[in-house]
């Protein structure tokens, strides 16, 4: 099916000989599985959901309805911003902003994750997801993302553009993949952002010491995992990762184009009619 010329939210299914990819545009528009000769790489809704089952403290922790939190789970897109800002609170323009907390005392991972995305097109191999950011309390700016999903003979790239309209906002955005536990993680960052008392990065850089790590990298390398038999190379144009290897039975590596609390620490500001794009890739070896 080539583009439809319409909207649907319907869950995707783009193969190749090796590769399978699920997509669910109603789910935060999100990457729900991805399979190599059947064998899944990510932890799904239904992998989180026997975890926190199961009761094991500190692994998944349940959303206000006793779910499985919309955070923990597939690969989301993290737009207009990715990670932590503290307090919910950040200047831009001359005006003070405060978003909803949804994470502990601070707003995590924007708004997209949490919304229905519509479907512009999609073909056997790709698909392009489309989402109108709020202009209310959650999120008062508005501006428009994009996100294509493309799947090749050994691999997915996703590809993720953010476009402001009618006013200028702060940006920082990427993705936040869930990958079962693997057995080794290999990558060479150059340095680390340091973490306060709020668990939150502030703007200072200190060598990279020995995990676990739920922390900001500055990398610009391949990030290599061991899932299974199966060695799954990670490569972005974004040149912050973070990497979040603190539960038993997943590791979190997360392409993004800056740090957490980026609206305070580092913005990257777009003007009206003004687009910003980055992409990864997930691929077998």
């Amino acid at each position: 099916m080539g583009d439809n010329g319409g909207v649907t939210t319907a869950p995707i299914q783009l193969t190749t000989e090796r590769i399978s990819a699920t997509i669910d545009p109603r789910r935060g528009g999100r990457l729900t599985q991805l399979t190599v000769d059947g064998a899944p790489l990510l932890v799904g809704y239904d992998d989180a959901a026997e975890v926190l089952a199961g009761g094991v403290a500190g692994e998944v922790g349940a959303d206000d309805a006793g779910e499985v939190p919309a955070t923990g789970w597939g690969s989301f897109p993290m737009v207009p911003w990715a990670g932590r800002i503290r307090h919910g609170r950040f200047s831009f323009g001359g005006s003070e902003y405060h978003l909803p907390i949804n994470h502990e005392d601070h707003a995590i991972h924007g708004v997209g994750f949490i919304a229905a995305w519509d479907t512009a097109a999609v073909d056997p191999r790709s698909a392009r997801l489309h989402f109108s950011m709020p202009a209310d309390h959650t999120w008062p700016f508005g501006g428009e993302v994009a996100q294509r999903f493309e799947v090749d003979a050994t691999g997915i790239t996703t590809t993720m553009t953010v476009t402001a309209t009618d006013r200028p906002f702060p940006v920082s955005f990427g993705w936040h993949p869930w990958f079962r536990k693997p057995s080794a993680v290999v990558f060479s960052p150059t340095s680390m952002y340091r973490r306060d008392d709020d668990h939150v990065a502030v703007d200072e850089l200190i060598p990279v010491p020995d995990g676990p790590w739920d922390d900001c990298f500055v990398n610009t390398e391949p990030v290599t995992l061991s899932v299974g038999d199966i060695a799954v190379r990670i490569t972005s144009d974004c040149d912050h990762w973070v990497v979040y290897d603190e539960r038993s039975y997943a590791t979190c590596v997360e392409p993004q184009t800056g740090p957490p609390d980026a609206f305070n620490i580092a913005p990257r500001r777009l003007e009206p009619g003004e687009s910003v794009s980055a992409w990864y890739r997930i691929a077998v070896e």
